[in-house]
């Protein structure tokens, strides 16, 4: 016998669906339109104003940005609400459910870190720089290590990250009592940690600056190591 569907989706603005009962199906057809992780991942940090979420995410319409957000809504991953005075801005934010989803982005993002084609010069938000620091984190890297460094994004955010027991902890909040401070924008601070760009060079050209312990400063960008490449399959035959 057949089984009968027992339940029926009302929502109109729902999509082309995969008609699979996988767990990863039905997770494809949550979050699987275009946009619709970036906009998560830019969201991951706490709540955003839908001009901040354009600014972010330089690519996307208007037009889609209103979709994505409407989806994600009717699906439970975010929600809307109004902030008080004297902001009395709307802004959107992710569900409880929402924020479980960062192990995904950690996932992804390791594996992605492998591609041979991924190309790290494209543009490179906040959000992405503080969610690559949670994922590429090593910690034995950073074992016996106590310290609170800020990241002072853009002259605009503030993030500080403690170190301790083999974590590290990001979140927003002020660098006054910091060990450390890094000043930049996140691709800068991003070719510091990942690139291998010399600390000293980037000084010299105005685009990062450093305040505080030196000897962590540099201890600290070699905390994250990217995943080897995969090889190609051409490669693999040579």
């Amino acid at each position: 016998m057949k089984l009968e569907k027992i339940t029926k989706n009302t929502d109109t603005r729902s999509r082309r669906h995969y008609d699979d009962a996988c767990a990863s199906a039905h997770a494809l057809d949550l979050v699987g339109e275009r946009w619709a992780l970036l906009v998560m991942r830019e969201l991951m940090l706490g709540p955003k104003r839908f001009s901040d979420l354009r600014e972010s995410l330089p690519g996307i319409s208007a037009n889609v940005l209103t979709q994505r957000l409407e989806g994600l809504e009717a699906a439970g991953v975010l929600t809307r609400r109004k902030l008080p005075p004297p902001a009395a801005a709307q802004v959107y934010e992710l569900t409880e459910w929402g924020y479980e989803s960062e192990p995904i982005f950690q996932a992804l993002g390791r594996w992605a870190a492998r591609s041979p084609h991924h190309d790290p010069t494209l543009p490179f938000s906040t959000a992405s720089l503080i969610l690559s620091l949670r994922t590429m984190f090593d910690a034995k890297r950073a074992e016996g290590l106590d310290a609170r460094i800020g990241l002072r994004v853009n002259d605009a955010e503030t993030f500080l990250a403690h170190l301790a027991d083999g974590r590290i902890e990001i979140a927003r909040g002020p660098v006054d009592d910091a060990d450390l401070v890094f000043t930049g924008a996140p691709p800068v601070m991003a070719g510091a940690i990942y690139g291998d760009q010399p600390l000293e060079d980037l000084e010299s050209a105005g685009v990062l600056k450093i305040e505080g312990d030196r000897a962590l400063a540099k201890r600290f960008v070699s905390l994250f190591p990217l995943p080897p490449k995969a090889s190609l399959p051409s490669e693999e035959r040579s």
